[in-house]
């Protein structure tokens, strides 16, 4: 347990340097990147589950509320 301590102190570390720099770590992606990975997956679940209407209802709300 106590060695588990130091470890979080070194990742700590090498996350200030990547804030730093501007560069990402290898395990991460840009928001667009996964939002066009989920949305194709996201619209067949919709569409096999009949849950379609749900979804354009949540977004026709969203729409509104952003409109204000």
């Amino acid at each position: 347990m106590a060695d588990t301590a130091a470890r979080t102190v070194v990742r700590m570390r090498g996350r200030k340097a990547y804030a730093f720099s501007g560069a990402r770590p290898s395990g991460t992606r840009h928001p667009l990147v996964a939002t066009a990975m989920v949305l194709p997956l996201a619209a067949l679940l919709a569409v096999v589950f009949g849950g379609w209407d749900a979804v354009v209802t949540q977004a026709s709300s969203v729409a509104v509320m952003l409109g204000r």
